[in-house]
């Protein structure tokens, strides 16, 4: 038994002997397989990466539709160049703003209305001037231009030659009161050529050579600016038009100075009355190219009349006080709109 055990080892050590395939413990065996084995390789699943900055760009969000463009402020309060702005058109801005913001904006700036040094009683006087406006739209610009087209201009022109002349002795007294007896003396020789050579004041000769006397505004509200007074808060009245306290008092002593001087017929009804209907006919018939000059260029009629009313004024009065020569021929007359 011996004996065949070391035959049977001597055999086994002869022959060639294939290498373990079973790593030993710590090494790792890579076996590579033919080209033609068709091993079945595990599959890995692959995950796409999105890089960061991607995920933080969001889908564009779509811009809501833009406002429509929005008509301009109301002409009878639009806002001035000149800062001059009224109250009245400040609020009515804020109004209309506030309407449309809130359709398209969460944030809406709204205008407070403010006061115009001068003017307190904007508020009362922009619904006056609205109101006579509205009458003359209505009733007083159609009677001034059938006055104007069927009444001759002879007649017209003789009508207003005749209202002037009753308003120097009014001059007189006040070029007294002022202490400018020169200026006096002329408007007594200007109201003597008419009243004899002018027929009554029908025909103005003394304006003409060799006389050359023209018409001079003046009053008792000049009177009172002449001498300081302030002209006091703007007004705009019925029957009165653009004013001031001051002025107001003026026109009051200038109305009643001729019926209470002269008396009969200039302090009765029958005269009054016909004399001042025409008288403010032919003063708007007279003024209408000027008046929709002044409310078309400006866009804001309020104001501009209110302006241009204490501009020619205070020029007036400035004529009287030796600062200047003469009143600017192109500030329109606004004292002479029509009166409701």
């Amino acid at each position: 038994m011996c004996i065949l055990a070391l035959g049977a080892a001597v055999v086994l050590a002869c022959s060639p002997v294939e290498q373990s395939t079973v790593p030993a413990a710590g090494q790792i065996s890579v076996a590579l397989a033919p080209a033609s084995t068709s091993a079945v390789s595990p599959q890995i699943p692959t995950t796409t990466v999105t890089p960061l900055s991607s995920q933080l760009q969001q889908p564009p969000v779509a811009s809501p539709p833009a406002a429509p463009p929005q008509p301009p402020l109301s002409t009878d309060q639009p806002l001035p160049a000149d800062n001059k702005t009224t109250g009245a058109t400040l609020d009515h801005a804020g109004d209309q703003a506030g309407d449309h913001a809130g359709d398209h904006a969460d944030i809406v700036v709204r205008a407070e209305a403010r006061t115009i040094p001068g003017d307190p009683l904007q508020q009362l006087n922009l619904k006056a001037f609205k109101a006579v406006q509205a009458v003359d739209r209505a009733v007083i610009r159609p009677a001034a231009m059938a006055y104007s087209h069927i009444v001759p201009n002879p007649i017209r022109s003789g009508l207003r030659n005749f209202l002037n002349h009753l308003t120097e002795p009014v001059v007189f007294v006040n070029y007294l009161l002022q202490l400018k007896p020169g200026k006096a003396a002329e408007t007594f020789g200007r109201f003597a050529v008419n009243s004899t050579v002018g027929v009554a004041g029908i025909f103005d000769i003394a304006k003409r050579r060799p006389f050359k006397l023209p018409h001079r505004p003046n009053g008792f509200a000049y009177t009172m600016g002449y001498y300081g007074v302030k002209p006091g808060p703007f007004l705009f009245l019925p029957l009165v038009g653009p004013t001031t306290v001051r002025d107001l008092i003026g026109v009051i002593l200038d109305r009643a100075f001729v019926p209470f001087a002269f008396g009969k017929p200039f302090n009765r009804p029958a005269y009054a009355i016909p004399t001042n209907v025409f008288g403010q006919l032919d003063q708007r018939a007279q003024l209408d190219a000027t008046l929709n000059n002044l409310h078309a260029e400006s866009g804001r009629p309020y104001g501009a009349t209110r302006e241009d009313y204490l501009e020619r004024r205070q020029a007036e009065i400035d004529v009287l006080r030796g600062k200047r020569n003469d009143v600017d021929e192109t500030v329109p007359d606004v004292a002479k709109v029509p009166r409701k």
